[in-house]
């Protein structure tokens, strides 16, 4: 711990004196500095007057390194306030169709008010130092509208349990870009995330999940809805028993007819179940004249954990021809 306030004392003391001479320098060329220096800025790059009907098929650097020439006060004028005072560089793209490569030093060369400097700063365009050329590529505009896929961690409170899936507000969401690319989007997902012991009905937003600057979402965020309910038990009675796969001319009937069950799941889910929406089965392709009793199978609607004590629990067939 010693050492490490000695390193920190030490850094201290070094750095205040060199900070206190860097500034005092560039007070220097501020204030009494009238002589011309050239001077390397990163500027940002504008492109202007893209076709509605195009999208760009790779992305165009955001700066690109000049070098400007003025008096060391402009210059350090120009340091101090260039993200606020409107410097840029404008790449004009109208008319073009798919492909275009711009020399940056013979375009500006040409068109020098592309190159945006404040008047008041009395400052000049040298060169473009990097990088010297911007390849532009273009393809066909293109919206599309995908499902939204969830990432997303549901974890409730014990005792309580998510029921059905999760809603989104809109269900689907445009993805608008390059033709080549919108072809491969078959999906959108959410921002990965965990909501952690919830024991209520959720309602929030999330954002839409983008690695892909070329690609646009409308909306980026939606509304997500979460149906938590606390888990329940419900014995539902009178659930008729199906016969499948039961050939053409045999008529099958199940002894008894009908099953009861008891089903796991949410408190307001099981509330609204009807049997006939839980599918009790036997296959007749299990049938064999020496098997007298079958266990059903059983498949629960969605929003249901699971079932218990099916009764009866094994059923009889009684199999017959049917005759014209």
């Amino acid at each position: 711990m010693k050492e490490k306030k000695l390193q920190s004392y030490v850094s201290q003391k070094i750095a205040i004196p060199v900070g206190s001479l860097i500034l005092a320098l560039l007070l220097w060329l501020f204030v009494v500095s009238e002589k011309e220096y050239d001077l390397v800025l990163d500027l940002p790059i504008e492109a202007r007057n893209l076709s509605a009907q195009m999208a760009h098929k790779e992305e165009v650097p955001s700066y690109a390194s000049i070098k400007i020439r003025g008096t060391g006060r402009n210059l350090f004028k120009s340091i101090l306030l260039k993200n606020y005072a409107g410097f840029k560089l404008v790449l004009d793209l109208e008319g073009i169709s798919e492909e275009y490569e711009f020399n940056l030093n013979d375009y500006f060369e040409k068109y020098p008010r592309k190159v945006v400097l404040p008047l008041n700063y009395n400052l000049s365009f040298v060169e473009v130092i990097y990088p010297n050329r911007i390849k532009i590529s273009l393809d066909e505009y293109q919206i599309k509208k995908v499902p939204i896929i969830p990432n997303l961690h549901i974890a409730p409170s014990p005792g309580f349990m998510m029921v059905g899936d999760i809603k989104f507000e809109p269900e689907m969401i445009e993805v608008a870009g390059p033709k080549e690319e919108i072809a491969l989007i078959n999906h959108v997902q959410t921002l990965e995330d965990t909501i952690n012991n919830i024991s209520t009905p959720f309602n929030g937003k999330i954002k839409v999940f983008s690695n892909q600057r070329l690609i646009e979402f409308k909306p980026t965020h939606v509304q997500i809805s979460l149906d938590i309910q606390q888990i329940s038990e419900k014995i539902i009675a009178d659930i008729p028993v199906i016969i499948n796969n039961v050939p053409k001319k045999i008529r099958v009937f199940p002894s008894p007819q009908t099953v009861s069950l008891t089903v796991i799941g949410g408190v307001q889910r099981i509330a609204s179940i009807d049997p006939e929406t839980i599918k009790v089965y036997i296959n007749f392709n299990d049938w064999s004249s020496q098997t007298q009793f079958y266990e059903p199978k059983v498949n629960l609607p969605s929003g249901l954990l699971s079932w218990k004590d099916i009764s009866p629990k094994s059923l009889e067939i009684a199999v017959a021809r049917e005759i014209r």
